[in-house]
């Protein structure tokens, strides 16, 4: 029978903070996990069930079957465990971005549009700002705090290091990309030349900055940030901010359509 109905709603919402994290985790979870527990429940099911036959002296061989359900069993525990490191780091970096997402949440009675988890090709961008002073690209990094000692990160404006090594993966390059990303997406869209300023965000730790290192991109404990854009200069009037939100909710809701194809 034809539908006669279809839903109220045109687009899809904008993205949630860490929603992409929370994706992942259950990807991860259907892709590694289901798969060997379902597999050890089913041989728990024949091996109790082999059991049952031989308590009720119908002649059965439940040794085979338990020493398979144990092997099983041993292989789902190994996939899990070995899974779980992975399983907490995106559950931290989650809260992470939801913390940081709703802490930004209050900058919009400051005049600022706050976007959350843009998609982009194999990466993503935890959030966005638009409001007086410009567009910010913003990453959140969740890192666990040293059980000893004062979690502090040193930046010099190129480097960063914690407890003096540098991450496998550098914040610093990744946040400059995805800037240069997202002003190529809405200069492109709008048809005007917004710059877009990369800013890093760590939930927790003590940032020490070199002296002018923060001219090109800034490196912050999320409570720091309010005062930096209080500080900064106006870059953006009431029209540009409304025109490259505009242009954003499209390229997010766009984006999103593909993806439910």
């Amino acid at each position: 029978m034809k539908n006669t109905t279809k839903s109220p709603i045109k687009d899809k919402p904008l993205r949630s903070p860490g929603q992409a994290l929370e994706e992942e985790r259950q990807k991860l979870i259907a892709d590694k996990l289901e798969t060997p527990f379902l597999i050890a429940l089913f041989s728990i099911i024949l091996a109790a069930w082999e059991w049952s036959r031989y308590i009720n002296d119908i002649p059965p061989r439940p040794v085979v079957l338990t020493i398979i359900a144990a092997l099983i069993i041993a292989y789902a525990s190994w996939r899990f465990w070995r899974m779980l490191p992975r399983l907490r780091a995106i559950k931290q970096g989650i809260e992470g971005e939801k913390a940081v997402g709703q802490y930004l949440e209050r900058l919009r009675k400051e005049g600022y549009q706050v976007f959350h988890d843009l998609l982009g090709d194999k990466f993503n961008v935890d959030h966005v700002l638009i409001g007086p002073a410009g567009i910010f690209t913003i990453e959140t990094k969740t890192w666990s705090k040293p059980a000893r000692g004062e979690p502090r990160i040193r930046f010099d404006g190129a480097r960063l290091t914690t407890g003096g090594r540098e991450p496998s993966r550098s914040p610093v390059i990744q946040a400059h990309a995805q800037a240069s990303w997202l002003k190529g997406i809405v200069s492109e869209s709008t048809g005007k030349p917004f710059d877009v300023f990369p800013v890093v965000l760590f939930p927790g730790w003590f940032i020490e900055c070199a002296e002018g290192s923060l001219r090109s991109i800034w490196v912050l404990e999320p409570k720091g940030l309010p005062k930096f854009l209080e500080n900064a200069p106006v870059r953006l009037s009431d029209e540009d901010i409304n025109l490259a939100s505009y242009h954003l909710s499209r390229f997010i809701r766009g984006a999103e359509r593909e993806r439910s194809k």
